[in-house]
């Protein structure tokens, strides 16, 4: 360890690195939970640092704690909201219930820096103590998940800009594919044509509506229990600390924050989270339907559909020369796949909560939290390296198009369903197109039969009827 200093809490001394920020409830928190490796978002850090300086600005307004020590913990609690000291929040995601463990490892880091700034040792604790001035009129209990629906929003946000790149990426082909016709499919069995276009602008469309569904859940995200203390009473604060804090809090962080309109609920229930990791889960869903239609439509060559061709990025195989997969939509399916799985752990998580507080939170935040990030790695690089490089193959999709029996559903006004039917399965039976047989059984003349069935007939039957 070298050098350490000693601290005690209540359960006895132990040696902490002596130039560590972090103090030693987060060494024991450390030693008590070696899980994972994983750590908390630096958008929790973030959140938490911020939070803590709206907190200490409250208590000296509020005369609870003295001014030249509200400085130096607003002091720490900026730099530490500006990216330093992140290698001193070593608490596993997988920690103690509630986050106590985390909270404390803000805590002391503050507390530490703060005594620095005051010019006094690191673990001394009597002028600045994290739970007596740090943590002054504050919980656990209501400043974790005030951190927590923070942080998801500061995440949020930048995913509604990964997610923008890759909607505005269909658009565009949506448009560069307006005019190419292709057969349809439903029940992966041939259908009406549409328009290779019209599949990238749904593609978009569905997207759009999912990201309409997102401002519920940041109303929700935004009405945070902070000033609640333990319970939801605020025991401990200062009269006027839960508003004034709060309305601090959203001028650092710039988000229209609320005080929780029933201070009790705000504690019990994280179901803003769950309605969060709801919402990655239908993005995800959709994600994972695009993916593999693009997948779908670029199999083969020579034994799958062969309707599009994706960029290659890579080879596909080790051992069989030449072969490219669709690596770009398999690593989204998987990014996906990852979100639909957390959706379901912060459920559990969400759900678990009794009487006075949910102690799975830390769980249900690292799994919101670490969805948006894949998702908002990820969606731009997809865009980049897989959507704005496809290329439609447009021999393939006019000979399925032209090939189609499918196409016999225009005739059903003019010779009625159970005759066109009649022919589309004499078309399976022999191979033969169903324009060639209406011909041939002299239903139709040649040119009607081009008019209602040939290749610029069909360009039209891809736009929607008003």
């Amino acid at each position: 360890m070298g050098a350490t200093r000693t601290e005690t809490d209540s359960l006895g001394p132990r040696e902490v690195p002596a130039d560590a920020y972090y103090g030693i409830q987060t060494l024991r928190a450390r030693e008590n939970f070696p899980v994972s490796g994983l750590r908390s978002s630096p958008h929790l850090r973030r959140a938490y640092a911020l939070l803590k300086l709206a907190c200490a600005r409250s208590n000296v307004v509020l005369g609870v704690l003295d001014a030249r020590l509200g400085a130096a913990i607003e002091q720490a609690a900026k730099e530490t909201a500006e990216g330093r000291f992140s290698d001193q929040f070593i608490v596993d995601v997988f920690q103690a219930g509630a986050g106590t463990s985390y909270h404390m490892n803000v805590n002391e880091v503050l507390a530490n820096r703060a005594l620095e700034i005051l010019g006094e040792p690191r673990g001394s604790y009597t002028t600045v103590s994290p739970n007596d001035h740090v943590n002054r009129g504050q919980s656990t209990n209501d400043t974790y998940p005030s951190a927590a629906q923070v942080a998801t929003l500061f995440a949020l946000a930048e995913l509604k800009g990964s997610l923008g790149v890759l909607t505005e990426s269909l658009r565009r082909k949506g448009r560069e594919f307006a005019a190419v016709p292709k057969a349809g499919r439903t029940h992966l069995k041939d259908a009406m044509p549409v328009s290779l276009g019209a599949e990238f602008d749904g593609y978009a469309a569905s997207l759009e509506h999912v990201l309409e569904l997102l401002p519920s859940v940041e109303r929700g995200l935004a009405e945070i229990p902070l000033g609640g203390s333990a319970v939801g009473s605020g025991i401990n604060s200062a009269p006027g600390f839960r508003s004034r804090t709060v309305g601090d809090y959203a001028r650092l962080t710039g988000l229209p924050l609320t005080v929780a309109r029933d201070p009790f609920e705000s504690m019990q229930s994280r179901w803003p989270l769950g309605a969060t990791a709801a919402w990655l889960r239908a993005l995800a869903q959709e994600l994972v339907r695009i993916a593999n239609d693009l997948r779908l439509m670029s199999s083969g060559p020579a034994t799958g559909f062969d309707e599009i061709h994706l960029p290659e990025i890579q080879p596909g195989s080790s051992i069989m020369p030449g072969k490219v997969n669709p690596s770009a939509a398999e690593c989204l399916d998987q990014v996906a796949f990852h979100v639909i799985g957390a959706d379901l752990a912060t459920s559990l998580a969400v759900q678990a909560g009794q009487l006075e507080i949910n102690v799975m939170m830390p769980l249900a935040t690292f799994e919101v939290l670490f969805s948006a990030e894949i998702l908002t790695n990820y969606l731009p690089v997809f865009a980049r390296s897989c959507i704005d490089g496809i290329q439609p193959n447009e021999a393939k999709l006019e000979r399925y198009l032209l090939e189609s029996a499918a196409l016999a559903t225009i005739l059903t006004p003019r010779f009625g369903y159970l005759k066109v039917a009649e022919l589309i399965h004499e078309s399976a039976r022999t191979g033969t197109p169903v324009k060639t047989l209406l011909v041939g059984h002299g239903l139709l003349k040649p040119e009607e039969a081009e008019a209602l069935l040939g290749k610029s007939a069909l360009v039209g039957l891809t736009k929607p009827v008003p």
